[in-house]
């Protein structure tokens, strides 16, 4: 007989400060089962289809009390209109998601693995299904979104198995993913968007756009990214096979600067333009913060 062991990842007594918080979706989507969002199916909109155990946090006025009195279970009614969610949690694995591994903070990586798994868990405990995608040059980790605790389990196990990869490419694997994703739900992207292949990264997104997914895109970054370190003189060594550079950070760190300013305009604005969600996250923020102010907007 073998003990399970709580994935490295997952913090479930920091978590319990969001028990009461569901990641709620901003567009109708499909589902293949009854649960707390609009569905694209409009026929019968209103009528009673189904009964779902009731969630602390969620609206009492849908208990039905009748139930409650004739069993002593809390259950909600539900409608044709609604149905669950599924969500995809494609996660970034290039080799510049290394960046900050030796830092008091973590890396990227860490950070999105702590970040995605804390939201496998919640939307699972919101009786919603997830899955997860590991990008890199190609598609390296998939599991379609499904809503038992045991998938959930194994959701955590692939992000926390993520091993980068030496690429500036990201492109084919995200079409990959689309070409195995059928139904439309919503991709959530973690990633740097640190890659050669920008302008065809967004072309795959747009594919899931124009399926109507719905796409939310967490653009990561390490705060020594932003600006160059004091000091007369370093060695950079690049985390995708690129070399090493020895300068001094004085002579092109106006450069530098304007030039990582320009990718985080050119990231948002190809997101914006494809109908996404896009929002920025520096790593110097706590994880479970980033996440917190997440479920919050999201609700609206």
């Amino acid at each position: 007989m073998t003990t399970a062991t709580t994935p490295q990842f997952l913090d479930l007594k920091a978590l319990a400060t969001l028990q009461h918080m569901r990641f709620a979706t901003r567009h109708r989507i499909e589902g293949s089962y009854s649960g707390r969002h609009r569905s694209r199916q409009q026929g019968g909109a209103g009528e009673f289809v189904d009964f779902r155990q009731y969630t602390p946090g969620e609206d009492l006025r849908r208990l039905d009390w009748k139930v409650l009195a004739r069993t002593g279970r809390t259950y909600l009614r539900l409608y044709q209109d609604e149905t669950n969610l599924l969500c995809t949690l494609a996660i970034d694995a290039s080799g510049s998601m290394r960046f900050g591994q030796s830092s008091r903070g973590g890396s990227k990586l860490q950070y999105a693995q702590y970040l995605a798994t804390a939201l496998s868990h919640v939307i699972q405990r919101g009786q919603d299904q997830v899955g997860v995608a590991v990008l890199a040059a190609e598609l390296t980790g998939f599991l379609a979104p499904g809503g038992s605790r045991v998938h959930a389990a194994r959701v955590q196990e692939i992000i926390e198995q993520i091993e980068p990869r030496p690429t500036v490419h990201m492109a084919a694997a995200l079409r990959e993913l689309f070409q195995r994703t059928a139904r439309r739900g919503v991709l959530l992207l973690i990633s740097d968007f640190l890659m050669e292949d920008l302008e065809e990264v967004f072309a795959a997104v747009r594919l899931f756009r124009h399926r109507q997914s719905e796409v939310i895109l967490l653009h990561l970054i390490h705060p020594d990214e932003e600006r160059l370190p004091e000091g007369a003189a370093f060695r950079f060594d690049g985390l995708e096979n690129e070399g090493m550079v020895d300068c001094s950070p004085a002579e092109i760190r106006a450069a530098y600067e304007q030039r990582f300013a320009a990718h985080l305009a050119s990231v948002r604005t190809f997101a914006l333009a494809d109908g996404c969600d896009y929002r920025r996250a520096s790593t110097a923020t706590p994880y479970l913060q980033t996440l917190g102010q997440f479920l919050v907007e999201r609700a609206g």
